[in-house]
């Protein structure tokens, strides 16, 4: 039995679709400059670093004043350990005490190790830029004051930096990771969390950084020069400044190591799984977009 024909769609509808969808990409396109527009001109410019009288000073271990170190100048201690702390009155003295154990061993066992550690309170907003500053070491470490990631992993972040020697005008980077653990962490984390997560991950390498899969493992090691030139070029202030150091380190061609470290969940975390992702997938796309029309550039701010 033959089936009926179907009548031939009228031409005035055939005609319409090419022309519908050259409507959407023209206001696809419209879209996209106005995002570029809207992120360029509320792009603020690099921010001076201001200290306060009473923050260019600190009491050394006899009592005395002192001015406080400037990463500008030549290093005097072997590492500096950065902490930004933010209400952190419970997580962070387990942290310390780890930290402190660790280093007042090493020291022992190697007495040409000397060490600081810079607790920075960092308010509303992190100001851990001034931390890095203030640091006297050859090499900085980024940690934070939860103490997710096992301290003595140090090691292994220090082993990831040798490996990259030679390093281009002394600048290198190795990132601790927690990229090993990702399929154990999907298992315990609701399809909502595990959404948001790969959405951060993809939007991270789309947009901004494509050869490390962890970027916000807070642990980070630096050579002194590596910290002077990509934090003096800092814009974002919250949770994605990692991404725009990362980023900054990859538009200057210094290289980055990615290192498996221990890292557990500690509770008492700040973030607030969807406003916070949301304003970090705002910010990652305000990055790319303000470099891309530049709007920021990679220049040096200034520290007074």
């Amino acid at each position: 039995m033959a089936l009926p024909l179907q009548p031939p769609l009228p031409l005035s509808l055939s005609l319409s679709l090419p022309a519908a969808a050259a409507a959407l990409a023209a206001l696809a396109a419209l879209l996209l400059v106005l995002i570029c527009a809207i992120a360029h001109v509320t792009a603020k410019k690099m921010p001076t670093l201001h200290r306060h009288e009473e923050e260019k000073f600190f009491v050394n271990a006899e009592g005395r004043k002192e001015p406080l170190p400037s990463v500008h100048d030549p290093p005097t201690r072997e590492l500096s350990v950065v902490v930004p702390s933010y209400n952190e009155e419970d997580r962070l003295p387990l942290m310390m005490d780890e930290a402190l154990d660790y280093l007042e061993k090493r020291q022992k066992r190697d007495p040409s190790f000397t060490y600081e550690v810079i607790v920075v309170n960092d308010g509303s907003k992190d100001q851990t830029t001034k931390g890095v500053f203030s640091s006297r070491g050859k090499k900085i470490l980024m940690a934070d004051a939860d103490g997710a990631t096992k301290f003595a992993d140090i090691e292994k972040v220090e082993e990831g930096l040798k490996n990259l020697q030679p390093w281009p005008n002394q600048m290198a980077i190795s990132c601790g990771s927690r990229a090993h653990l990702e399929k154990d962490s999907v298992a315990k984390r609701s399809y909502f969390r595990t959404l948001l997560m790969y959405g951060f991950h993809f939007l991270v390498w789309f947009l901004c950084v494509k050869e490390i899969r962890d970027t916000q493992c807070g642990f980070k090691l630096l050579t002194r020069e590596a910290a002077l030139r990509t934090f003096s070029t800092l814009h974002i202030e919250r949770w994605a400044f990692d991404v725009e150091l990362l980023y900054i380190a990859q538009r200057l061609k210094i290289p980055i190591a990615e290192v498996a470290v221990n890292w557990t969940e500690i509770e008492g975390s700040k973030l607030v799984p969807f406003w916070s992702w949301l304003q970090m997938g705002r910010d990652l796309l305000f990055i790319r977009l303000r470099y891309m029309t530049g709007a920021w550039k990679l220049e040096r701010r200034k520290c007074n």
